[in-house]
């Protein structure tokens, strides 16, 4: 947290960034969803806000939701699907990166709802790109989008984190070349 450069943007909403630092949603079991345009730095402040966890003894896991995803349809496949939801279930926190970038297949949907509401009570962080009120249709199954989506915004600290991207800042510089004058 103490790396993220707060001055990059006026939009970012710095003050409840670093209110969550207090991480008093992880003490009350609650999660944190942080979603904006590509390379304002949710997942910076998701790394940060998991970092902060552990300085306080808590055990955190970070993954990309579809390697989550693909870790659990090979679960379905060799039958340790069990097995692999339970190491998701444990840690205090799971951060979710890159959440609701792509539309789901009926398993995937129905493996994160599952996983959602093993962790009912335990945080979670997202990232997306996309505004949670846009995660519905990315569901095939209304129903399920209802009730995951319902169990976790409602159970969230919401962050809309805008600005310009970062990135270009971070673009290698090319060298200037300088002639000789002889």
């Amino acid at each position: 947290m103490e790396e993220f450069d707060f001055t990059a943007s006026s939009k970012l909403p710095a003050a409840q960034i670093r209110d969550l630092g207090a991480l008093r949603w992880l003490h009350a079991g609650e999660s944190v969803i942080l979603f904006g345009p590509v390379g304002v730095g949710k997942t910076h402040i998701a790394q940060a806000l998991g970092h902060l966890a552990v300085r306080q003894g808590a055990h955190v896991r970070f993954a990309k939701t579809s390697r989550i995803l693909a870790d659990l349809a090979g679960g379905h496949a060799d039958r340790t699907w069990e097995k692999r939801i339970r190491e998701l279930v444990r840690p205090d926190v799971l951060v979710l990166d890159d959440f609701a970038m792509r539309q789901l297949n009926a398993t995937q949907a129905d493996d994160l709802y599952e996983l959602v509401s093993e962790r009912q009570g335990r945080s979670l962080i997202i990232t997306s790109n996309r505004a949670p009120s846009d995660w519905y249709p990315l569901f095939p199954n209304p129903v399920v989008a209802e009730s995951l989506l319902d169990r976790l915004i409602n159970t969230s600290h919401q962050v809309i984190m805008n600005g310009p991207s970062y990135r270009p800042n971070k673009r290698p510089r090319t060298p200037t070349t300088k002639r000789s004058t002889s």
